[in-house]
Protein backbone atom coordinates (compact mmCIF):
# COMPACT_ATOMS: atom_id res chain seq x y z
CA UNK A 1 0.00 0.00 0.00
CA UNK A 2 0.94 3.88 -0.77
CA UNK A 3 2.02 6.29 1.82
CA UNK A 4 -1.54 8.19 0.53
CA UNK A 5 -3.58 5.09 0.61
CA UNK A 6 -2.14 4.37 4.07
CA UNK A 7 -2.69 7.97 5.49
CA UNK A 8 -6.28 8.05 3.38
CA UNK A 9 -7.55 5.15 4.73
CA UNK A 10 -5.89 6.20 8.77
CA UNK A 11 -7.91 9.33 8.34
CA UNK A 12 -11.29 7.73 7.00
CA UNK A 13 -11.12 5.33 10.28
CA UNK A 14 -10.42 8.58 12.33
CA UNK A 15 -13.30 10.86 11.11
CA UNK A 16 -15.72 7.63 11.31
CA UNK A 17 -14.15 7.27 15.18
CA UNK A 18 -15.33 10.89 16.22
CA UNK A 19 -18.51 11.26 14.25
CA UNK A 20 -19.90 7.58 14.65
CA UNK A 21 -21.90 9.34 17.48
CA UNK A 22 -23.13 12.59 17.83
CA UNK A 23 -22.90 14.41 20.34
CA UNK A 24 -25.61 15.60 23.02
CA UNK A 25 -25.89 17.83 25.66
CA UNK A 26 -29.06 16.68 26.64
CA UNK A 27 -27.29 13.22 27.73
CA UNK A 28 -23.95 14.90 29.72
CA UNK A 29 -24.01 15.12 33.24
CA UNK A 30 -23.83 18.68 34.44
CA UNK A 31 -21.23 20.71 36.14
CA UNK A 32 -22.34 23.56 38.08
CA UNK A 33 -20.59 26.53 39.53
CA UNK A 34 -21.76 29.41 41.50
CA UNK A 35 -20.46 33.39 41.74
CA UNK A 36 -20.98 35.77 44.14
CA UNK A 37 -22.82 39.06 43.04
CA UNK A 38 -24.61 42.04 44.49
CA UNK A 39 -24.83 44.05 40.85
CA UNK A 40 -28.25 45.35 40.01
CA UNK A 41 -27.77 44.27 36.02
CA UNK A 42 -26.28 41.17 34.78
CA UNK A 43 -24.86 40.78 30.78
CA UNK A 44 -24.77 37.32 29.87
CA UNK A 45 -22.79 36.10 26.38
CA UNK A 46 -22.70 32.31 25.71
CA UNK A 47 -21.30 33.26 22.07
CA UNK A 48 -24.73 31.43 20.64
CA UNK A 49 -24.38 28.35 22.89
CA UNK A 50 -28.23 27.41 23.75
CA UNK A 51 -28.85 29.43 27.28
CA UNK A 52 -31.44 29.20 29.70
CA UNK A 53 -31.73 32.24 31.57
CA UNK A 54 -33.61 31.91 34.94
CA UNK A 55 -35.21 33.92 37.39
CA UNK A 56 -35.04 32.02 41.36
CA UNK A 57 -34.47 33.27 44.74
CA UNK A 58 -31.27 33.02 44.75
CA UNK A 59 -28.69 35.46 46.35
CA UNK A 60 -25.84 34.48 44.01
CA UNK A 61 -25.48 33.55 40.14
CA UNK A 62 -25.53 29.74 39.10
CA UNK A 63 -24.24 28.25 36.06
CA UNK A 64 -24.80 25.12 34.63
CA UNK A 65 -23.27 23.40 32.07
CA UNK A 66 -23.87 20.21 30.33
CA UNK A 67 -21.31 19.60 27.88
CA UNK A 68 -20.65 16.11 25.27
CA UNK A 69 -18.15 15.76 23.19
CA UNK A 70 -16.68 12.94 20.46
CA UNK A 71 -13.54 13.57 19.50
CA UNK A 72 -10.83 16.06 20.62
CA UNK A 73 -10.14 19.65 21.88
CA UNK A 74 -13.07 20.50 24.23
CA UNK A 75 -12.44 23.65 25.67
CA UNK A 76 -15.22 25.52 28.38
CA UNK A 77 -15.33 28.22 30.82
CA UNK A 78 -17.65 29.79 32.55
CA UNK A 79 -16.49 33.97 33.88
CA UNK A 80 -17.51 36.60 35.54
CA UNK A 81 -15.85 40.09 35.18
CA UNK A 82 -17.86 42.88 36.74
CA UNK A 83 -21.36 42.57 35.30
CA UNK A 84 -20.22 40.61 32.23
CA UNK A 85 -20.63 36.67 32.70
CA UNK A 86 -18.83 34.83 30.04
CA UNK A 87 -20.05 31.85 28.98
CA UNK A 88 -17.84 29.22 26.67
CA UNK A 89 -18.07 26.05 25.19
CA UNK A 90 -17.04 24.01 22.47
CA UNK A 91 -14.28 21.82 20.29
CA UNK A 92 -12.43 22.13 17.21
CA UNK A 93 -10.64 19.63 15.02
CA UNK A 94 -12.07 16.41 14.32
CA UNK A 95 -14.55 16.39 16.70
CA UNK A 96 -18.47 16.89 17.20
CA UNK A 97 -20.02 18.65 20.65
CA UNK A 98 -22.82 19.51 22.30
CA UNK A 99 -23.14 22.15 25.00
CA UNK A 100 -26.18 23.95 27.17
CA UNK A 101 -25.65 26.43 29.69
CA UNK A 102 -28.59 27.40 32.77
CA UNK A 103 -28.01 30.49 34.73
CA UNK A 104 -29.83 31.12 37.54
CA UNK A 105 -30.15 34.72 38.90
CA UNK A 106 -31.69 36.67 41.32
CA UNK A 107 -34.95 37.98 41.12
CA UNK A 108 -33.79 41.72 41.05
CA UNK A 109 -31.12 41.52 38.54
CA UNK A 110 -32.26 42.87 35.38
CA UNK A 111 -30.62 40.28 32.96
CA UNK A 112 -28.99 41.52 29.04
CA UNK A 113 -27.79 38.61 26.63
CA UNK A 114 -25.40 40.07 24.38
CA UNK A 115 -25.96 43.56 25.72
CA UNK A 116 -29.35 43.55 24.69
CA UNK A 117 -32.68 43.47 27.84
CA UNK A 118 -34.15 39.96 27.06
CA UNK A 119 -37.19 38.12 29.68
CA UNK A 120 -35.84 35.27 31.52
CA UNK A 121 -36.62 32.07 30.27
CA UNK A 122 -37.29 28.61 31.59
CA UNK A 123 -39.04 27.23 35.00
CA UNK A 124 -37.03 27.32 38.30
CA UNK A 125 -36.16 23.71 39.00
Amino acid sequence: MTTRKTVWCALTVLAAAVLSGCADASKATPVSQTFSFSGRTLDVRAHETPTDLVATDRKDIKVTLWFDVHGTNPHSSQTLDGNTLDLNAGCSGWADCSARFRVEVPREVTVLRDGRKTDLRGLPE
